[in-house]
């Protein structure tokens, strides 16, 4: 695949950002592509490594030896339909996924992997600009209908290949705008709403229906719906957040992260905020507790609010800055990374336990108090310190999805997590005709995973009313 000897001649070469301090004067992608010349060298790199670790450490099993090869000879359309048989929404993985295909790369046993990501990105928005990109109209009908609840990446996945192969799909969303938390949780700057809103162009002339301002199980009984379709895929993805129960925690000013922000992309996209107490970081010291990407995008936001200071606590000890390639390759390693967001000027510290929020005489939290952790989590004795803080954004993970409503009224089991129970054969629940997919079944992670999970259960469904299926797992 590639160059014979590309990998020994070619250097890698990656994307690049615009500085900071120019970047955070607004919300738009900030990504200074490669070229086309440039591109194609890198997909080049790709050796004839025998055994494609890539294909197992990407989730939907991307064929990257093919398109890189394509890449590298120029035929970027063949490239562009190849990336789309396993992956719906490359321009989504190709910009939030942290490439675990790369992590998988044996070049990357010498740290420097093929630019697997880049060239995805590449590819779909190259697929895109020339309108090799379209529409794929079922050509002949099926007298079923299904419905799936939540039109995050798994939900609209699993829509699309239903209604490919000629299923009437109804596809409820409980916000104004589909893309779930690619659209409310994902910042602007990193993926931009316009590529969410093609994609739902492309499904609604493939015949995906889309009902949004709908919650299931709030506007509408679930066993209404559940007695209208054929089948159900719930979708809804993982929305508890993990909360943080300290003395403070009522105080003004302590807030989830995806409250925030949602916020500011529905301003950003001029959507009313009706009855809501704005959270903004303007003028403010705000401390991040929690050290993941939700944590990440809190700390661009804040700075493109002209917050005053950004500080980031995390209770894990900080990562090394280097793996073992002999006990981690070709897995995802635990090491230290820095995202664009933490760049732009957050403080981090790791180790740290929060223990109290500080109140003013206002009843605003003006500070919080916490203390430094051992392996164990045990507190280092002497080691209590206090920060300032306006504004404190809780970023530690959902927890499972919200079971009042929708999943009550559906009567599905759920699993010791709490989560779907469903396997990943058949992602049938206890209930014949409802599966589920995503983060809703799985629980939190990655787009990725999402959407391989939206797909396989596409075709559950198809195998389920029609005996087999065509489509891919």
């Amino acid at each position: 695949m590639g160059k014979v000897t590309g990998f020994m001649e070619i250097p890698r070469l990656d994307r690049t950002y615009a500085p900071a301090g120019d970047r955070v004067r607004h919300y738009n992608e900030f990504v200074n592509p490669l070229t086309k010349d440039a591109l194609e060298q890198q997909g080049g790199r790709c050796m004839d490594c025998g055994i494609p670790f890539c294909h197992s450490g990407c989730p939907v099993n991307n064929m990257i030896p093919d398109w890189n090869d394509l890449v590298w000879n120029g035929d970027w359309q063949e490239a562009c339909d190849n990336l789309h048989s396993t992956n719906n929404f490359p321009e989504f993985t190709g910009r939030v996924c942290p490439a675990p295909c790369e992590a998988a790369c044996t070049l990357n046993i010498d740290n420097q992997p093929v630019t697997i990501k880049t060239i995805e990105c590449a590819i779909v928005d190259k697929g895109w600009k020339e309108n090799w990109i379209t529409p794929v109209v079922a050509k002949i009908k099926k007298e079923k209908k299904v419905a799936v609840i939540g039109s995050g990446p798994a939900g609209m996945a699993c829509a699309q290949q239903l209604a490919r192969v000629g299923y009437d799909v109804s596809l409820y969303e409980k916000n104004r705008r589909a893309g779930g938390l690619l659209r409310y949780g994902i910042p602007d700057f990193k993926l931009s709403k316009s590529l969410i809103d093609r994609r739902v162009r492309q499904m609604e002339e493939e015949g995906v229906t889309f009902w949004t301002s709908m919650e299931i199980g709030k506007d509408i009984h679930a066993l209404k719906i559940a007695d209208h379709y054929d089948a159900i895929v719930l979708a809804g993805g993982a929305e508890q957040p993990r909360d943080l129960i300290i003395p403070g925690r009522q105080l003004n000013g302590v807030h989830f992260a995806m409250d925030f922000l949602s916020q500011q992309n529905c301003r950003n996209a001029g959507e009313p905020l009706p009855n809501i107490k704005d959270i903004i970081a303007t003028g403010k010291k705000v401390v991040v507790i929690g050290g993941g990407d939700t944590g990440s995008d809190c700390i661009g936001t804040s700075f493109r609010q002209r917050a005053v200071s950004v500080s980031q606590l995390e209770i894990m000890p900080s990562p090394p800055d280097m793996e073992d390639k002999g006990l981690t390759w070709p897995y995802w390693p635990l090491i230290f990374r820095t995202s664009t967001s933490q760049e732009e000027g957050a403080d981090r510290e790791f180790s740290v336990a929060t223990t109290e929020f500080i109140a003013n005489e206002d009843g605003q939290v003006e500070a919080i108090r916490c203390h430094h952790v051992d392996e164990k989590f045990n507190k280092i004795d002497g080691s209590d310190f206090e920060i300032e803080a306006d504004l404190v954004l809780l970023a530690m993970g959902f927890t499972n999805p919200v079971k009042e409503g929708l999943l009550e009224q559906l009567g599905v089991r759920l699993d010791e997590r709490g989560n779907v129970r469903a396997n990943v054969k058949n992602y049938q629940t206890n209930i014949e005709k409802i599966f589920s997919a995503g983060d809703m079944r799985r629980g939190q992670s990655l787009v990725v995973w999402a959407i391989r999970e939206g797909r396989q259960a596409a075709r559950a469904v198809d195998e389920f009313l029609m005996g087999s299926s065509e489509l891919p797992r």
